[in-house]
């Protein structure tokens, strides 16, 4: 009976790894939806474009989005750059998608000095994490991409919801 019952309780974990799976790294797999279209890469952000996003008190960076290259993509994703500037003025860039539907990121291509990007061949979708070094996508994802776990339909409700402070179906700022 105990055996009947476990094998039962694991059904629904067997289904979730065929929908998902692991890799040969231990990522997840993409859905089975069909790959994902080729992503252009915006132009390499301006300062007069950059809007500022609390991430945490604590945190040793300033983040911003740059409010030109946030777009929604038709199968759903998310895509921005975001810039964390240190104290000491020193930036990384980073031009990222958010699934909002699987609560994953994707990082296509890193920002150089000579303000070209250079895109990562091996970028996979990831687990968004509350932990430190990735809290700037839980926020994004929480409080102004994916609020309730829909995300944004349009770049204009992106870039309002961070003028704002929040997306108002985040449900953690008045309005």
């Amino acid at each position: 009976m105990r055996a009947c019952l476990a094998l039962i309780l694991m059904l629904p974990i067997a289904a979730g790894a065929q929908l998902f799976g692991s890799d040969e790294r231990g990522g997840e797999r993409e859905r089975q939806t069909g790959p994902e279209a080729p992503v252009t890469l915006p132009q390499f952000p301006r300062q007069e474009d950059y809007l500022p996003f609390e991430v945490s008190a604590t945190t040793p960076f300033d983040f911003f989005v740059d409010a030109k290259s946030i777009s929604v993509s038709a199968n759903r994703v998310v895509r921005y750059t975001v810039i964390a500037k240190s104290a000491g003025g020193a930036l990384n860039i980073s031009f990222e998608g958010l699934r909002c539907a699987d609560n994953q990121f994707r990082v296509y291509a890193l920002g150089r000095a000579d303000k070209t990007w250079s895109e990562l061949r091996n970028s996979r979708w990831e687990a968004i994490r509350g932990e430190a070094r990735n809290a700037q996508r839980a926020v994004l994802y929480t409080d102004y991409f994916c609020p309730t776990t829909r995300d944004i339909t349009s770049a204009e409700e992106g870039v309002r919801a961070l003028k704002n402070g929040a997306n108002p179906r985040a449900g953690n700022k008045d309005y």
